[in-house]
């Protein structure tokens, strides 16, 4: 029980389906496990590449089906219409990192945090934002951070703002920096 070990499955799901059906086991295809003694990280696009082509030619192409209602073959297109995962490999997907002061996605520059020194790690408080204006958690200060919360969600980003963030970052290669190697141990 000691080794740790981290496997990544890929699962697409038909969403045409009636809800019932959409993730019963048969319906759900595994496309692709990632298996590894660690996450795959930045190199999770090297695993998706087979799977991204074939979704393109489906897009583009299509492939010869047959609907068994009509008897009759017709061409098939399908889309990937959006992921669902947890936030290490949002992290990865998306590119946007979950750690630090930006961490969520949805609050953006917005984010409530507070850095909490004993245990060294960033705290992500505010949440209460999402609450309607009138929800009775907006003015409990007693049972979260001491403070009542009256702010509004943070508004989505839309592509001006995002595009307008992008060209503040200057061009620049992305290389790994080489770890120095010790010597050998004398004794």
């Amino acid at each position: 029980m000691s080794l740790s070990h981290s496997t990544w499955p890929v699962v697409l799901t038909i969403y045409n389906y009636p809800p019932n059906l959409c993730l019963k086991a048969e319906n759900c295809l595994m496309s692709l496990i990632i298996p590894g003694p660690k996450s795959p990280g930045n190199a999770i696009d090297v695993y998706l590449q087979p799977l991204i082509e074939e979704l393109k030619i489906l897009w583009n192409v299509g492939v010869e089906t047959y609907d068994i209602s009509k008897n009759e073959t017709f061409q098939m297109h399908a889309a990937l219409m959006w992921t669902m995962n947890d936030f290490p490999a949002y992290a990865m997907l998306s590119g946007w990192s979950t750690k630090g002061k930006l961490a969520c996605p949805a609050c953006n520059h917005k984010t409530s945090l507070r850095y909490l020194k004993h245990s060294q790690k960033m705290c992500y408080m505010g949440h209460r934002v999402f609450l309607d204006s009138n929800h009775v958690w907006r003015s409990n200060s007693i049972s979260f951070d001491g403070k009542p919360e009256y702010r509004s969600a943070a508004s989505l980003l839309d592509s001006k703002k995002i595009l307008k963030d992008l060209k503040k970052i200057p061009d620049m290669l992305w290389k790994k920096k080489k770890k120095k190697r010790l010597g050998p141990l004398k004794d």
